[in-house]
């Protein structure tokens, strides 16, 4: 399913002006048990404009969920639920954590 849709992205098919020429990372897609959900999970490039190219895949997941649905072949092509993926701010977030030198302290 993320293959497919890395394939879609960089197809320029999907013409909302906000995701036109815009490039973003699918990390990772999460799908329901029954198949029926996928959570996908993005980082724009940069972090840039990250608000409005949520909505503009909110906009635009009719579209894109038609295209998967050629593309991988399910017996019912799944709803599609986007989210900023925050994995790489909370990461960079614990290392600034583990750098504080009163922490370091307490853990050597």
């Amino acid at each position: 399913m993320r293959h497919a849709l890395v394939q879609l992205l960089a197809s320029d098919e999907i013409r909302d002006p906000d995701l036109h020429g815009t490039m973003v990372t699918v990390t990772e897609v999460r799908m329901s048990p029954d198949l029926r959900n996928a959570n996908i999970f993005f980082v724009p490039l940069g972090g840039e404009r990250a608000p409005e190219i949520l909505k503009a895949f909110k906009r635009a997941a009719p579209f894109i969920r038609g295209r998967l649905a050629q593309a991988v072949q399910l017996r019912v092509a799944p709803q599609l639920w986007f989210e900023l993926d925050k994995s790489f701010e909370t990461a960079t977030r614990i290392e600034a954590v583990l750098k504080d030198p009163q922490v370091r302290r307490d853990l050597g």
